[in-house]
């Protein structure tokens, strides 16, 4: 069974640190395209940041470039999304999620398998 489990926000002051872990459980994130998107009240959910299934090359939106940094540990079957910097416009609902094939990591819809989400509340 596929499944996604994020985990790793919470409330933090503007200008803080936070790393969102996502746990990847029944398939193995090596060879599928990972992305993270949010959701913030009232707004679309938009894509953040992703890898590319083909090259593995990354993507960011440009509202987080410089702060955030997308990765994957291919041993721990995992997905992280670390933000630095953040700001209270970076409040959203977090989730990550997986597509078999996605050379163009940045369209939602090629995404087949989503976690559950995480809130992220940046305010002081």
């Amino acid at each position: 069974q596929v499944q996604l489990v994020e985990s790793g926000g919470g409330l933090v002051q503007p200008g803080g640190s936070l790393r969102l872990t996502c746990a990847a459980y029944g398939f193995t994130v090596d060879y599928y395209a990972v992305g993270w998107f949010r959701q913030a009240p009232g707004k679309e959910r938009e894509v953040v940041s992703c890898i590319s299934s083909s090259d593995g090359s990354t993507y960011y939106i440009d509202p987080v470039k410089g702060r955030f940094i997308i990765s994957r540990d291919n041993v721990k079957n995992t997905v992280y999304l670390r933000m630095a910097s953040l700001k209270p416009e970076d409040t959203a609902v977090y989730y990550c999620a997986v597509a078999p094939y996605a050379p163009n990591c940045a369209k939602e819809d090629a995404y087949d398998y989503w976690g559950q989400g995480t809130q992220v509340t940046v305010s002081s």
